[in-house]
């Protein structure tokens, strides 16, 4: 076969299922996602902060675009991660709740999409969608690199005795008590010897992957734990090499250990800026950066003392907007200009918007819409609606955001709370009774908003068995 038939058969084999519309397109930009683990709307001073030093995250936020109404795919870990990685709500995705159930071989993720597009792709931090020998793996959904924790509850520990690499367990010099109460906690536990922190590990390897791909186009998806407690460590649970720059602050060691771990992380963010500057990529990398979901009561902190939910209602766990409305800032000099959006927005819209910067198509059947408008500064009308679902408690939640109304039901058969986020940002005053005919509307709209689901069932009254063991989240 000559070299034109070679040529031709190669590029008749470029389709979505390939690479993309562009894929030979050699301007590309490269793409990293950061997302922090359990960072309420008020942790960063460019949100509101008054406490925690955030210098590099309010300067990306002064450089890039700051979002005041972006989401989380989900109130806890697991399905917000799904959302993120295949561009869908909780309403859709296999992954709706913190139990060990794997990403599928027919679950598109955005890592498949960009490779497919010519990307080099990496996941270092925090995965949670499939464990050792599963279908979800990184490396079987579209990871060339991996380098962190399959586990969530492995997750949990900052100071673990491995973590992975690709398919092998990477040996770490820490040494962990995994029976704590009496109760055998493996993966996680308490380090009783601490050496190597995870997150610092989790830096220096971003810092590689950008230097072996600088010359393009790569995605890093940065997944950091922080500021995630260790569950298993009880009131010691905010684990954090040293608690500068706030040893000396009369708070209580929850908190210093909270306020340190953000401000460690903001410290790694502006080294890896500086990074890309060095290397004369800071103007071919789009930078996002989020959180999972809203601030946790865990590892004794108390999300009040920083008021870490800022002005909203709720926090981890709950579909008020403190659990779900996360601080979301996308940095690219030279193509978005600096400024402060109120579109709405949220994680399943990554995977499209992803896919439109690497002239790829997005995969079939996703709720999620691209806002490469936005980012670049044109108009664009947001999703009529947003929706999660939530499977923890005595029932299901559901909550769906329609334009400036929010709405909540703490289960199936439950009355729909209603409420104005113009006027009410902090969803205290149910105005249901006044706009029947919004209720009625996104009533309508929940009976088609999502598929059955074998792992989570719509739950009514008293709390039922899930269909897995769900981890600690």
């Amino acid at each position: 076969m000559n070299r034109i038939a070679i040529a031709t058969v190669l590029l008749s084999m470029i389709s979505w299922a390939g690479a993309g519309r562009d894929a030979l397109s050699a301007d590309k930009p490269n793409i990293i996602f950061i997302l922090a683990d359990d960072l309420g709307y008020g942790d960063l001073g460019c949100y509101g902060q008054k406490l925690i030093r955030t210098p590099n995250l309010d300067r990306m936020a002064a450089e890039g675009l700051r979002f005041t109404d972006a989401y989380a795919g989900s109130t806890v870990c697991a399905p917000s991660r799904c959302a993120l990685m295949l561009g869908q709500h909780t309403g859709h995705c296999i992954v709706r709740g913190n139990a060990r159930v794997p990403l599928r071989p027919e679950d598109v993720t955005v890592a498949e999409v960009l490779k497919r597009a010519g990307y080099r792709t990496g996941l270092i931090g925090k995965w949670g969608l499939g464990e050792e020998g599963s279908t979800g793996v990184p490396n079987r959904k579209g990871f060339d690199y991996f380098f962190g924790y399959l586990n969530q509850a492995h997750a949990h520990n900052y100071y673990p005795e491995f973590l992975w690499r690709n398919t092998e367990k990477v040996p770490l010099p820490n040494e962990v008590e995994h029976v704590i109460n009496g109760r055998d906690v493996s993966p996680s536990g308490v380090a009783t010897k601490r050496v190597v922190y995870s997150h610092d590990l989790f830096t220096k390897e971003a810092l590689e992957f950008i230097e072996r791909h600088k010359q393009g186009p790569f995605f890093l998806y940065l997944a950091y734990t922080i500021p995630h407690a260790n569950n298993e460590g009880g009131k010691q649970g905010m684990e954090v090499p040293s608690y500068e720059p706030y040893q000396d602050r009369d708070w209580p060691e929850p908190e210093k250990g909270r306020a340190a771990m953000i401000t460690r992380m903001d410290r790694d963010i502006g080294t890896l800026f500086d990074r890309l500057k060095q290397l004369g990529l800071d103007e071919k990398t789009i930078v996002f950066f989020t959180s999972d979901n809203g601030p946790h009561r865990e590892g004794g902190s108390d999300p009040q003392f920083f008021n870490s939910s800022g002005p909203l209602r709720g926090i981890k766990r709950s579909l008020h907007d403190g659990g779900i409305r996360v601080p979301m800032i996308v940095r690219w000099p030279g193509k978005i200009q600096p400024g402060v959006s109120d579109f709405v927005w949220a994680l399943w819209d990554f995977l499209p918007t992803a896919a439109e910067l690497a002239g790829a198509e997005p995969p079939p059947g996703i709720d999620g819409r691209s806002i490469v408008p936005t980012l670049l500064g044109q108009k664009q009308q947001p999703a009529e609606f947003l929706y999660w679902e939530f499977h923890e408690g005595k029932a299901s939640s559901q909550a769906v955001r329609m334009g400036h109304w929010k709405a909540v039901r703490n289960a199936p058969d439950a009355p729909l709370m209603l409420f104005d986020l113009r006027t009410d940002i902090g969803e205290q005053n149910d105005i249901a009774r006044q706009h029947p005919e919004v209720v009625a509307k996104i009533t309508a709209y929940l009976q088609t908003a999502r598929t059955e689901n074998q792992y989570w069932p719509l739950r009514t009254g008293a709390v039922a068995k899930p269909a897995k063991k769900p981890a600690s989240k």
